[in-house]
């Protein structure tokens, strides 16, 4: 596998010309060019990613593998969806938890998109029983939430993003003082950064620092669906 020097100056125009040709005409015809500028870099990162997510944290993976791993795949599910052009014009990366087997985990991500770059952390769409265990955490561990969510670099850099329920969910009581955080749906938080930065050499390094910085939400969240940070 090759090392990784940073994405390609042509990773993020290729996935603009996707955007514009999304087709499987035209991606077969640019496949070579596909793996050049965005599967084989992207393999290479998470390949460097491993030893340094293991000092974050050693129970999150980072798997170089083309299907399987922790690169998502390029194809989108258009089973359910009205929008039925058949690839993802980003990369997507996820460090998922050792026991997660789905992007419902818990786990670190990384979104590349031309105009749209960002770190995430935490738990997408988590299953009811696990949602629940969350909300059930923080009603009764609310100092430790809220200090999580106070970590300095975690507040100066990340906000918490995703849906939330318009009403209270049936249990809590409509006056808790944290009920914006129990209304989520999504208990993840997104960094942004200029998509200038993948093309160094130490990207990797950045990507970990803002692993590093969102750690408390991460360890908050693994305790309360009770698997080990």
């Amino acid at each position: 596998m090759q090392r990784f020097t940073g994405f390609p100056t042509q990773a993020l125009p290729f996935l603009t010309e996707l955007s514009r040709n999304n087709e499987r005409e035209w991606f077969n015809s640019n496949k070579d060019r596909y793996e050049q500028f965005v599967r084989e870099p992207a393999l290479a990162f998470i390949e460097e990613m491993s030893p340094k997510l293991n000092k974050v944290s050693d129970q999150f993976s980072a798997i170089a593998k083309k299907t399987g791993g922790s690169l998502m795949r390029v194809y989108r599910d258009i089973r359910y969806s009205k929008d039925k052009t058949p690839y993802k014009t980003n990369i997507g990366i996820q460090f998922r938890h050792i026991l997660g087997k789905d992007v419902h985990a818990p786990g670190f991500y990384l979104h590349i998109e031309p105009g749209e770059c960002f770190i995430g952390a935490g738990i997408w769409r988590p299953e009811s029983k696990t949602l629940a265990k969350i909300r059930d955490f923080i009603t009764d561990n609310p100092a430790a939430w809220q200090a999580a969510l106070a970590h300095k670099p975690f507040h100066r850099n990340f906000a918490l993003m995703g849906d939330s329920l318009k009403r209270p969910p049936r249990g809590y009581p409509a006056d808790h003082p944290l009920i914006e955080d129990l209304k989520r749906k999504d208990f993840i938080a997104l960094k942004s950064f200029d998509c200038s930065k993948i093309e160094s050499a130490k990207f990797p390094d950045f990507v970990v620092k803002g692993f590093t910085d969102a750690a408390p939400l991460m360890r908050y969240l693994c305790t309360a669906v009770e698997v080990n940070y």
